[in-house]
């Protein structure tokens, strides 16, 4: 990172350009730029955005964005491919317990509702055909008195 810092900080410096010209141009924090050139990575939450400043930063000053971006993508493959194992393991464990207790501490407004079952969804169907039928059988059983089919016209005579 002190390389792409310094090729930065350099062609900034030899173009003449003001650390707050290009903070005013690129609507970038003053502070960021400073961390930029300082090579401090550290100071970053998020790296994807920081790629995106030191992208437009690189191109402001007329390098090439594509071939900055590359050595800064080495350096982060080689900075975070020496953290061992163990430290990675941990960090997914406490992140686990963390959403876990997320869940825990929801609010009932939060909470996503539960799945309900297929098998649920089967018995109330079943149910309620086995109502429809056992209407039309009353309703037919109305219609017919004893053996004598009735119709409805000779209901109202």
């Amino acid at each position: 990172m002190n390389e792409i810092s310094e090729v930065l900080k350099g062609t900034r410096e030899a173009s003449g350009v003001s650390l707050e010209e290009v903070s005013k141009d690129l609507e970038i924090p003053l502070l960021v730029l400073e961390q930029i050139e300082e090579g401090n990575t550290g100071a970053f939450k998020d790296i994807f955005a920081l790629k995106e400043n030191i992208k437009d930063y690189a191109k402001y000053l007329g390098l090439n964005p594509d071939e900055v971006i590359d050595e800064f993508n080495e350096y982060m493959f080689e900075k975070t491919s020496k953290i061992p194992m163990k430290e990675i393991e941990k960090a997914a464990r406490e992140k686990a317990s963390t959403e876990e207790n997320e869940k825990r501490f929801a609010s009932p407004y939060t909470k996503a509702a539960p799945k309900s079952s297929d098998k649920q969804f089967i018995i109330i169907l079943i149910v309620i055909v086995v109502l429809v039928i056992l209407a039309v059988i009353w309703s037919i059983k109305q219609i017919t008195l004893g053996n004598i089919t009735t119709n409805i016209f000779s209901i109202f005579k």
